[in-house]
């Protein structure tokens, strides 16, 4: 892109061409005048000069209107949206560099302004949300393990009630299934946080399933790059975490593919850069759209760390989806599959560790799970 020219620049060429030419047709006139008609020299004169006059009033009206007062407009414009709460409005770009860098740091202020709010909402509805599942959980864990109590002597005092107490037992197992997660998701962390080795991480998810056989029915595979930086963070729940996603994606792709893997990023939360990874063919890219990812207030354009995903060739997430796909008791899955907390448990465990994580289609066709993380300062 070429470089745009200042301001003052712009204008004092454009107005010292105009008074050049004023002043050159003014003494052409002059002298034309003295030399035709010398006895109405004078007036002619004065007619040029009025002409030239409001010529150069009217040019420069116009010249500020158009490279200075009309940009202002559009960025008072870009002000009173955002002051009006939509804090998604930008100021376009202007013609010159001053005011383009005037709207780049409206913009980039903009930008702060929407992270720390994104942030401050997280850890608003993390709060919330762990305190009412602290409650819960504990409100029915006790009711629960008496009816699981009573259930078991029911067992044992009517046989032929088999079928109903195994019914009854599969019902409760449930719940408790849900009170579990209720509790991972509210329980704060105390571990604290500490250097991470993200390739072991991630080898040790991929290995713990894969001797399981979670991945028997598709092609999974990781693709981790040689070295990764060190993150801030605690290994175990990052590790869950990425077992989790795993036997989502596993879901999701049938008899499909599953990747996981991690590289080096720097991070651009405004711009969506076209994106290789380490086991693609040369040449060969993933476009990506111009949606803005989510931020934290801390983070600053191009800050260096970790990307880590999980990608499948499911049918994916949809757009109006993924705002929301986060949030606890949300789930795509079919009624009596999921409890929806999965996904907020993952969002929480990124959230404490520093990161930001996100769902964008993959390019397997499916969903892919992405999580950023700083690099550490020292690891």
């Amino acid at each position: 892109m070429a470089a745009k020219p200042s301001l003052r620049t712009l204008m004092l060429v454009q107005l010292g061409f105009l008074a050049a030419m004023a002043l050159i047709l003014g003494v052409a006139t002059s002298m034309l005048a003295n030399t035709v008609a010398p006895q109405s020299a004078l007036p002619l004169v004065l007619a040029v000069v009025l002409a030239d006059v409001a010529i150069f009033i009217g040019f420069g009206h116009y010249l500020v209107t158009r490279l200075v007062l009309q940009p202002l407009m559009r960025l008072i414009a870009a002000a009173d949206a955002v002051v009006a709460g939509n804090l998604g409005a930008r100021a376009p770009d202007a013609e010159t560099t001053d005011l383009t860098t005037l709207s780049h740091r409206f913009n980039r202020m903009t930008d702060h302004l929407l992270d720390a709010q994104g942030q401050l909402v997280r850890a608003e509805k993390l709060a919330s949300i762990g305190r009412l599942a602290a409650g819960i959980a504990h409100e029915i864990g006790n009711p629960l393990g008496s009816a699981t109590t009573y259930v078991e002597v029911l067992r044992r005092r009517d046989p032929q009630a088999r079928e109903v107490v195994d019914g009854l037992t599969r019902e409760l197992e449930r719940i408790d299934k849900i009170v579990r997660s209720l509790l991972d998701y509210a329980r704060p962390q105390e571990e604290r946080v500490q250097p991470v080795d993200l390739r072991a991480v991630l080898t040790a998810a991929f290995n713990l399933l894969k001797a399981q056989g979670a991945f028997r029915r598709v092609q999974a595979s990781l693709q981790c790059a040689d070295t990764l930086p060190w993150i801030m963070g605690r290994a175990h729940p990052l590790e869950q975490a990425l077992v989790n996603l795993l036997l989502n994606a596993t879901v999701a792709a049938a008899d499909g593919i599953v990747v996981l893997g991690g590289q080096p990023w720097a991070y651009e939360p405004g711009r969506a850069p076209r994106t290789r990874r380490e086991g693609d063919r040369a040449g060969t890219v993933f476009p990506r759209g111009p949606e803005r990812r989510p931020s934290r207030a801390e983070f600053t354009p191009g800050l260096p760390g970790v990307l880590l995903f999980v990608a499948d060739s499911g049918p994916g997430v949809p757009m109006e989806n993924r705002e929301m796909i986060f949030d606890p008791f949300v789930t795509t899955k079919a009624p009596g599959k999921g409890t929806g907390l999965g996904l907020a448990i993952v969002a929480r465990v990124v959230d404490d560790m520093g990161g930001v994580v996100w769902v964008d289609t993959a390019r397997e066709g499916g969903a892919a799970f992405k999580m950023f993380f700083p690099a550490a300062q020292h690891p």
